[in-house]
């Protein structure tokens, strides 16, 4: 039986002794954490240079393929460990944004785009940081 993502991210905090809150938490250390964090992700971003030079060099499609993914199965291990570490449930923070992305589409349920091709926000738009506000508050903040 295969153990759920967020599960196994729960395990390696552990294993790894990173911390692990249990409802939303504001670490006294958040600056120093969050500069971490995003020194730890530059270094993920910086592996793309790598990757776009593979790609240059003509290497394999799979092979090239295979970096992509590592470099973004790695970015989203770092932040759904990061997530835990405050005890944000990031899931549902995801449902949240996906339902607000979903809002953009414009009345006729399709995407409305600008001259250059931007995605505009349609007429039923709603930003998400309220509904995260109030789903973190009925966490426990």
């Amino acid at each position: 039986m295969k153990v759920d993502f967020a599960r196994r991210i729960a395990a390696m905090n552990a294993m790894y002794k990173l911390p692990v809150a249990q409802q939303p938490t504001l670490p006294a250390d958040v600056t120093e954490r969050l500069q971490k964090f995003k020194a730890t992700l530059m270094d993920e971003v910086h592996e793309i240079d790598d990757i776009v030079a593979l790609a240059r060099q003509g290497a394999a499609p799979a092979e090239v393929l295979t970096a992509i993914a590592d470099l973004l199965g790695d970015v989203i291990v770092y932040c759904r460990s990061e997530a835990l570490k405050y005890g944000l449930p990031l899931e549902a923070v995801l449902d949240i944004i996906m339902d607000s992305n979903e809002s953009k589409l414009g009345a006729d349920g399709k995407p409305i785009y600008d001259a250059n091709g931007k995605f505009l926000k349609g007429p039923n738009y709603w930003k998400p940081e309220p509904k995260i506000r109030a789903l973190l508050e009925d966490q426990g903040t």
